[in-house]
């Protein structure tokens, strides 16, 4: 059974940064593609950064590139998000995601109808900015 469990979230003024982990058990590692996701109470959840096994593909969000850099561990089973100059729209529940496929979870990043086909999800991690 896949288990994703996310740490690192808080609470941190506009201008600051985060970084969140998550880590990774009971699959084949380097089979999965890994991404994050956040989700305002209310909202939908969108697709905020993805990383292909072997780190050779990535993707953002529009509204976090430059600012956010998503990057994996093989070794320690580790995905992590880095969050620099956070801004106050970036409050919200971040989950980490593994899919089976680059193209379901690309899918699932860019279209919200795609992410009720992802499984394997973390428990979540708030992020609150303050302005």
């Amino acid at each position: 059974q896949v288990q994703l469990v996310e740490s690192g979230g808080g609470s941190v003024q506009a201008g600051g940064s985060l970084r969140l982990s998550c880590a990774t058990s009971g699959y084949t590692y380097s089979s999965n593609y890994m991404g994050w996701f956040r989700q305002v109470a209310g909202k939908e959840r969108e697709g905020v950064a993805a990383i292909k096994s072997g780190g050779d593909s990535t993707y953002y969000a529009d509204s976090v590139k430059g600012r956010f850099t998503i990057s994996q561990d093989n070794a320690k089973k580790m995905v992590y998000l880095q969050m620099n100059s956070l801004k106050p729209e970036d409050t919200a529940m971040y989950y980490c995601a593994a899919a089976r496929s680059w193209w379901l979870l690309l899918q699932s990043s860019t279209s919200s109808g795609w992410v009720k086909n992802i499984d394997n999800w973390g428990q979540g991690t708030q992020v609150t900015v303050s302005s």
